[in-house]
């Protein structure tokens, strides 16, 4: 009798300790899913009104709505799922903060992360739909053709900014395919490199509760210096999941596989981007956190 007792107490434990750990699973998959959604809506909603309708006239105010869209949604999802909202930095977690992240979540946070940004491309799609078009008519636009990225990069990006430098030949011999790599790569560094740093409990007193709006700025900084070259993805999410919507809305090749078949640079770039900033921290700032400088 005490036995049966006992394993039907077992069994009641196993299934409380299933559920929590299925509440904590479905926390962090809905946390990564809004945050990504957020920050990319008004991310790429910022793109669309200064490339399309000529409403933000200059790449600084894109890079500010950046800056805000990021901050709100990290404050938004930090405390339900650590706010990573981008593959890139996810895999760099998964490294160097093992002590705070499980790697097995990885799958996970990707899914998530790249469903939010396909809703979220989806919801730009929506809104800006008509404005698009009538984009492409007065400008001559085919959309799937030669020159279209001047409309797609609405959705995915291209290098160099199609904003900026048009789609023609010369264009196109102003950055190559690995000076693109190598720019998305060291943007993404410096990002990782920055939250590394500001989410470090040891900085907690110093950074406090402006951790996630000096993150946003750290985005907005990063797009205003370099998205003249690549349009500053820095987040595999961010630029494949409106590409996704962007290829079936009749973009087709131009956003995937894109100009010179270029759309691997935007997730290959930050992978290995992200994992190199954490390094820097990991092996040469972490050390040195807590020595102060007199030491």
């Amino acid at each position: 009798m005490l036995n049966t007792q006992n394993q039907t107490k077992a069994a009641g434990w196993m299934r409380d300790l299933a559920s929590h750990r299925m509440e904590g699973i479905r926390r962090r998959f809905v946390g990564e899913l809004i945050g990504t959604y957020l920050m990319v809506m008004i991310g790429t909603s910022s793109v669309a009104a200064a490339a399309i309708t000529g409403a933000q006239v200059g790449l600084w105010q894109v890079a500010v709505v950046w800056t805000l869209g990021v901050s709100l949604a990290i404050y938004a999802t930090a405390n339900i799922s650590g706010a990573h909202l981008n593959p890139a930095v996810t895999l760099a977690f998964a490294i160097f903060r093992r002590e705070e992240f499980d790697y097995r979540f990885v799958p996970l946070y990707w899914t998530a992360q790249l469903i939010g940004s396909i809703f979220a491309g989806l919801t730009v799609l929506g809104m800006f739909g008509s404005a698009i078009v009538h984009f492409e008519l007065e400008n001559g636009i085919v959309r799937g053709a030669a020159g279209s990225q001047r409309s797609a990069m609405v959705f995915g990006e291209y290098f160099p900014n199609p904003a900026i430098y048009g789609t023609g030949e010369a264009a196109a011999e102003l950055i190559s395919p690995l000076g693109a790599l190598f720019v998305e790569g060291f943007g993404t560094a410096i990002l990782a490199l920055s939250i590394f740093v500001l989410t470090d409990k040891r900085n907690a007193g110093l950074v406090g509760k402006l951790a996630p709006l000096l993150i946003g700025a750290t985005v907005g900084i990063l797009i205003s210096l370099f998205a003249p070259l690549t349009q500053g993805g820095w987040n595999p999410a961010r630029d494949f999941g409106p590409r996704i919507v962007a290829y079936f809305a009749g973009w087709e090749i131009i956003a995937i596989p894109g100009p010179s078949e270029g759309f691997w640079i935007y997730i290959l770039g930050p992978l290995i981007g992200a994992p190199v900033g954490a390094a820097v921290y990991h092996f040469l700032l972490k050390p040195a956190l807590g020595q102060g400088s007199g030491d």
